[in-house]
């Protein structure tokens, strides 16, 4: 399975990892947050350095209850932050966490980024003020192409779709009529996330997505990236924080590459690297 990112081809014959770049203030995950020219420039090259193949750039901090970030906000922090990831690693595939047209552009027209991630649902628009379990109703407009879907059809990069339903019912729905959408306005490179942490009940929503996480797989036959690093439903099963759940996070990547997953996306990238790797040992060596 591979999809093309411009003149390239992301090989996912082999599942990859996504390392995450936050250039915000107020990220989940305390330790991912890179403001200065020097944290963002070490942070770049420490995925790179540790095997991430996908550098994640976000400037909108989706955690709930942070105070909302403007558009014009959200478009220096991500033009400051690629700046710095172009100088330090101008080949690297770079994929762009945002839902807004404008930053889109922007980070594609003016700095080559490779792929669009957005966790809106493709609606182009998302509530942060929300509880992360809060129920996110189907989009009445699901059937006509939003702003940031008709920006990507334009610019010509792969998308990454994520879910933000309850549970595998709705994901499937949600999915198979996106999916549509986007095929008729000319974006095949697709990519689809499940959502973990979003639009889910904290433990049983998200463990039970986790467990019918191959049916995903099965259905679309699409590439498929999890994102699961650090947040709640590890921490808060094991009573712990975002802080103490490195272990947590492997586990469930591990489980999540069973279950069908051709990208991770991390904050610790080394341990996805090497939990790949032993996973692919068992893979190839199961009779």
């Amino acid at each position: 399975m591979q999809i093309s990112v411009h003149n390239k081809t992301l090989d996912l014959s082999t599942p990859q990892v996504m390392g995450i770049l936050n250039v915000t203030p107020d990220s989940f995950y305390a330790g991912s947050r890179k403001q200065t020219e020097q944290e963002i420039a070490e942070r770049t090259n420490q995925i790179i350095q540790e095997g991430g193949k996908i550098i994640d750039v976000g400037a909108f901090s989706t955690r709930p209850g942070p105070a909302d970030v403007s558009e014009e906000e959200e478009l220096l922090r991500m033009h400051n932050g690629l700046a710095i990831v172009r100088r330090e690693q101008p080949d690297a595939l770079v994929s762009i966490d945002t839902f807004r047209p404008s930053v889109a552009r922007m980070a594609v027209e003016e700095f080559g980024a490779d792929i669009i991630n957005d966790i809106s649902e493709g609606r182009g628009y998302y509530n942060n003020t929300a509880n992360e379990n809060a129920k996110v109703d189907i989009d009445i407009n699901e059937d006509k192409p939003s702003d940031i879907l008709l920006e990507v059809a334009r610019l010509q990069v792969p998308y990454i779709l994520m879910s933000l339903q309850a549970d595998l019912e709705n994901t499937v729905s949600v999915f198979l009529k996106k999916i549509k959408v986007l095929n008729s306005i000319g974006v095949k490179d697709i990519i689809l996330d499940p959502g973990y942490g979003f639009g889910k009940d904290i433990i049983k929503g998200n463990y039970s997505l986790l467990a019918a996480q191959q049916e995903l797989k099965d259905t679309f036959n699409l590439p498929l990236l999890v994102s699961i690093s650090r947040k709640r439903m590890i921490w808060r099963l094991l009573d712990s924080s975002a802080d103490e759940a490195l272990n947590g996070t492997t586990a469930l990547n591990t489980l999540a590459l069973d279950r069908g997953a051709d990208i991770l996306r991390v904050h610790d990238v080394r341990a996805a690297v090497e939990a790949t790797k032993i996973y692919l040992a068992l893979k190839e060596n199961t009779q």
